[in-house]
């Protein structure tokens, strides 16, 4: 269906808008702390730890787990901003950010299910707004320097593509093959991240890619997509509750964690429905 010029204009205003947000490194407000505990905001990420398909949240303000309860509970005792946090397997996660004091983290990484948090590389010059771990190997997208990059050892980075984008993902098929989300649409890579073609509509927030039939998009009203055959064409499967989307995981093929204004919610048949995991507030932005 061919979009009116002014709707195209104002979804890439939308999505230009939502990527300066996320640049903001500077400190705001930590969590609020209230009668009932911490108030959770500001959602950079999402994963189930393998180990215990326990959920953990990256947030402006450190990273959130339900206690038993349901409500979040701080785990290690960082505060800090964690962004691009992905879990790569039993225990371990990759993460970026911001120190509380300023600056960047470069790529972080924790094998005690985020209690504590290692430096690996680049502390200080890149601010890594999407990771992703697939084939033995980090992708990364660089927003300090526009830059997707990759590494093996979590030390020695090949530079790919410079490009404007909001989040990255990639193919569990052929790691080759990884998609960006631009003011343009989904931009597609099939060499690794060397270059892309020019993004194709929709226009999407965040991705994510668990099967080689099954990559989701979150679109910045809160709809859920859906592409079978690797981006290419996509369904509109729901809206999630809650609106603009913060942080999109597809643990499997039916199974899609969301995180919107008002809360984390979990999908367990192809987010044809969800319920909610983790109550937020709503906030202006990352």
């Amino acid at each position: 269906m061919h979009k009116h010029p002014a709707t195209v204009a104002a979804t890439a205003l939308a999505l230009t808008l939502a990527l300066a947000a996320c640049s903001n490194g500077g400190a705001e407000d930590p969590t609020a702390e209230s009668a009932a505990g911490p108030t959770v905001s500001h959602i950079h990420g999402l994963g189930l730890d393998p180990a215990d398909q326990r959920l953990y949240v990256a947030t402006h303000e450190g990273v959130y787990t339900p206690d038993a309860h349901g409500e979040p509970e701080l785990v290690g005792d960082s505060k800090d901003d964690f962004m691009g946090f992905t879990v790569a397997g039993d225990r371990t996660f990759y993460a970026g950010g911001h120190p509380t004091s300023g600056g960047n983290k470069g790529l972080i990484r924790s094998t005690d299910a985020g209690r504590t948090w290692t430096s690996l590389s680049l502390t200080g010059e890149s601010d890594f707004h999407a990771l992703e771990f697939a084939h033995g190997t980090i992708y990364g997208y660089d927003s300090t320097n526009g830059l997707v990059r990759t590494t093996e050892d979590g030390a020695s980075w090949k530079d790919g593509a410079r490009l404007q984008a909001l989040d990255i993902a990639v193919s569990p098929a052929d790691r080759g093959v990884v998609v960006a989300t631009t003011e343009e649409g989904v931009a597609r890579s099939s060499d690794g991240g060397k270059t892309f073609a020019q993004g194709q509509r929709p226009v999407l927030a965040f991705l994510s890619w668990s099967t080689k039939t099954a990559l989701y998009g979150i679109d910045l009203s809160g709809g859920l997509h859906r592409s079978a055959d690797g981006g290419t064409t996509w369904t509109k499967v729901s809206d999630v509750p809650g609106g603009r989307p913060q942080a999109l995981t597809a643990v499997a093929a039916e199974h899609v964690l969301a995180a919107t204004g008002t809360g984390v919610f979990e999908s367990k048949d192809g987010g044809r429905t969800f319920e909610e995991r983790l109550a937020v507030t709503s906030s202006g932005g990352h």
